[in-house]
């Protein structure tokens, strides 16, 4: 079975429902499972995590790691940021490297700093020696989204309040972006 670690930091809920999408789209490919897995938080009114809190072997057992996280000032949010600097026992070990890694994220402005958290998401992948994927063109839903979608990751426009529902090219592209990942991810494996 190849496994997608889709991990993720919420705080509203809106993160987490683009993971449980990319998470159907990585289990639409048979023999692939997604695992769903959050940080710890220590950010005000963060909601109580329901998912599982990752653990540094849920990185080596995983054949891809896709990030997701809102953008705070174009940067990932401090719980994923603060784990992932715990993980350089996987940069120095090398367990990372070869694997597909890919990002994505959520603002709660229309032009709150989407693209540069998921520029900024992509350094630490780099670092770990995976092969980044995107989402291409051949994607329709990129040429048509009116609120979040780049070619560097699936977003989503939340609004100030967190009100915004995943609109229907937003839901699109995390469910091709979940099945890319586990396409590529398959054709990686040793």
């Amino acid at each position: 079975m190849t496994k997608i670690l889709i991990l993720f930091y919420s705080k509203r809920g809106n993160t987490q429902r683009m993971a449980r999408l990319m998470a159907r789209g990585v289990e639409s490919v048979a023999g692939c499972e997604a695992m769903l897995r959050t940080v710890e938080s220590d950010l005000p009114d963060a909601e109580a995590p329901t998912e599982a809190v990752v653990t540094e072997q849920d990185m080596r057992d995983c054949d891809g790691l896709v990030l997701g996280s809102p953008s705070y000032f174009g940067n990932m949010a401090s719980p994923l940021k603060k784990f992932i600097d715990t993980t350089g026992n996987l940069w120095f070990s090398g367990d990372m490297e070869g694997k597909p890694g890919s990002v994505f994220a959520t603002a709660s402005s229309l032009h709150g700093g989407q693209e540069t958290t998921l520029m900024n998401m992509m350094v630490p992948l780099l670092h770990f020696g995976m092969v980044l994927v995107g989402l291409p063109y051949s994607e329709k839903s990129l040429l048509y989204t009116q609120s979040g979608g780049t070619p560097y990751g699936a977003t989503h426009w939340a609004d100030f309040e967190s009100n915004r529902s995943i609109d229907a090219n937003e839901k699109q592209l995390c469910l091709a972006q979940g099945k890319r990942m586990a396409e590529m991810a398959q054709r990686l494996r040793p």
